[in-house]
């Protein structure tokens, strides 16, 4: 049963005695003074160690400006993080002041609030809260006492494998675009991630579902079995710092809008009850940590935004932070986005890149145990495996490696690149029971130019580029692709160390326009996305490979949608 109760003990002991004070009729009849303010304190999970708990705060007093609720643990309950409000604690008392965004109280409003907590031995609920100054109701606890334990389905412990035994969510929104395609309901029942790339996403804004909305459609698609939600949280200030097609509405310096216009709300809203039976899968911020380690210093590679980036430390706040405040919900499950092995598969990338991960995952109040999992190849083309070679192979006295296309690479393709880069991780300090997903939306390279065997042995260059199937002009090309499919379809479990492959990116959802659109997304245009475009050091000045006429990033390319599933490998029926 629910550990919550809102009473009114403590006000039916005052008996009004001045003009003017209202007054309240308790069970048996008598008059008492009504309550100035009422709390409803409710533990939501409870487990061997800690607790989450949801407060809420109605006033029924004059309207405030500001206010400060005051309790006191009878136990050695400590407040660890909390949302919505500003946490204090000293010794038993804790104080829980406003946010700047939710100071105002007005006269029968109510204002919510949340925490997760440590204890041992029992949890009693406090006996006494006041507001301002002035006691509220008490709670005690109600029937059973405040040791009972969660309501049943509330999880307490996360499960190994979200994936695992689940259905995942089918985004409505996308899923009316790919069905409205010629051949789109083919695929239009595939589950997408939801993406959360702005404050106004959160909420929802015109016609677009804000979160809330897409949750309780996911009830309404779980039914009694279990559910997987992905969420795609991407806004960091100065977002990615090396692509201007997918700048952000935050500046590099405005990380406190980040944590309190961003996290908290995304937060408050996964830690609804109303949501704890559903699994929430977090991809954290793609491309923002790579680029610190790829896109800075003396680097040919290096911007002078990333280098800001880099200083400033608000991509390793932003990420902490996130790690931190989503990872006290007890049913969600946060992945960080790990690049792809065109990018992180250099030896001088590999492991700095799972160095800098572990320094932002223990940022902020984050620790190594708020990171699930990661994610690869999210939002980019890299061929999930490569038959026709290995990186082993040598053909006319050299290595793949010194193939062009490898460059001296040390992994060919996604998945091995992604098994190993787990491990890599573990061996920088995260828990030996991470698991790795893998963006299968746009990489299955299909259609007439899929090759059916190797390449001459010519050269090494004839070997490699004659079999690979990932058929970019250089693995650095991440905009609107052309001759791009759609990859294998959504799957738990489908390799050692993986959780599962994924649509994180919505089929035919453009990934930056290919000339310059005035928009107030505050996203800018990246020649890499220009079809005329020559390349730069990050793709080894090389053509773009970019379809032309593409919208903003996030907006619906119809020619692109209708090339993936032409393209597609396995194959469309």
């Amino acid at each position: 049963m629910s550990r919550t109760r809102t009473a009114l003990l403590a006000a039916m002991a005052l008996v009004a005695g001045a003009t003017g004070t209202a007054f309240a009729v308790d069970p048996g009849g008598a008059e008492v003074a009504a309550v100035p303010c009422t709390v409803d304190y409710k533990i939501q999970n409870q487990w061997s160690t800690g607790f989450t708990a949801a407060v809420t705060v109605t006033n029924n007093s004059a309207a405030k400006s500001s206010w400060s609720l005051k309790w006191s643990y009878a136990g050695n309950q400590k407040v660890t993080s909390g949302w919505n409000a500003k946490l204090s604690q000293s010794g038993a008392a804790v104080t829980a002041a406003n946010e700047s965004y939710n100071a105002q109280l007005a006269t029968g409003g109510s204002v919510s609030f949340g925490f997760q907590g440590s204890y041992s031995g029992s949890n009693a609920i406090p006996a006494t809260f006041t507001l301002d100054g002035v006691t509220c109701n008490v709670d005690s606890g109600g029937p059973g006492g405040p040791t009972d334990p969660p309501d049943p389905g509330g999880p307490a412990n996360r499960v190994n494998n979200p994936y695992d035994g689940a259905k995942v969510y089918v985004n409505p929104e996308w899923s009316a675009k790919a069905a409205a395609e010629p051949g789109g309901s083919r695929i239009a029942n595939q589950p997408t991630g939801v993406w959360l790339d702005r404050i106004a996403a959160v909420n929802g804004s015109g016609d677009k579902m804000g979160l809330r909305a897409h949750l309780d459609e996911a009830l309404r698609q779980k039914g009694s079995g279990e559910l997987v939600v992905q969420l795609v949280i991407y806004n960091l200030p100065g977002r990615d710092c090396a692509a201007l097609a997918s700048n952000g509405e935050l500046k590099a310096d405005e990380i406190d809008r980040y944590r309190t216009e961003y996290i908290d709300p995304i937060k408050a809203i996964l830690a609804d009850s109303k949501y704890s039976s559903l699994r929430i899968v977090t991809t954290v911020e793609i491309d923002s940590l790579p680029n610190l380690v790829t896109n800075t210093g003396s680097r040919p590679t290096a911007t002078p935004q990333c280098d800001v980036m880099k200083a400033n430390g608000n991509y390793i706040k932003g990420v902490g932070y996130a790690l931190n405040k989503l990872g006290d919900v007890p049913n969600v499950y946060n992945y960080v986005d790990a690049g792809h092995h065109g990018w992180i598969g250099w030896d001088d990338n590999f492991a700095p890149s799972a160095t800098l991960f572990k320094e932002a995952a223990s940022a902020e109040g984050a620790t190594v145990n708020d990171v699930h999992g990661f994610i690869t190849n999210t939002a980019n083309y890299s061929a999930l495996k490569e038959d026709h070679f290995s990186i082993n192979d040598n053909v006319a006295g050299k290595s793949v490696r010194e193939s062009n296309w490898v460059d001296w690479n040390r992994y060919v393709d996604e998945l091995s690149f992604a098994q190993a880069f787990r491990n890599q991780l573990v061996s920088a300090g995260f828990p030996s029971g991470i698991g790795m997903l893998i963006d299968t939306s746009r990489n299955g390279w299909g259609g007439t130019a899929r090759p059916t065997g190797p390449g001459a042995q010519t050269t090494v260059d004839t070997y490699v580029d004659g079999g690979r199937y990932d058929r970019r002009i250089n693995p650095g090309n991440w905009c609107n692709q052309s001759g791009a499919g759609l990859g294998e379809r959504p799957q738990a479990g489908p390799a050692a160390g993986i959780d599962a492959y994924v649509w994180m990116k919505p089929p035919g959802e453009s990934d930056g326009a290919s000339k310059e659109i005035p928009n107030p997304e505050g996203k800018g245009f990246d020649r890499m996305c220009d079809p005329t475009y020559e390349g730069n050091p990050r793709n080894g000045n090389n053509p773009s490979g970019a379809l032309a006429d593409a919208p903003l990033s996030g907006h619906w390319f119809s020619a692109q949608f209708r090339q993936l599933m032409q393209n597609a490998y396995p194959p469309l029926s």
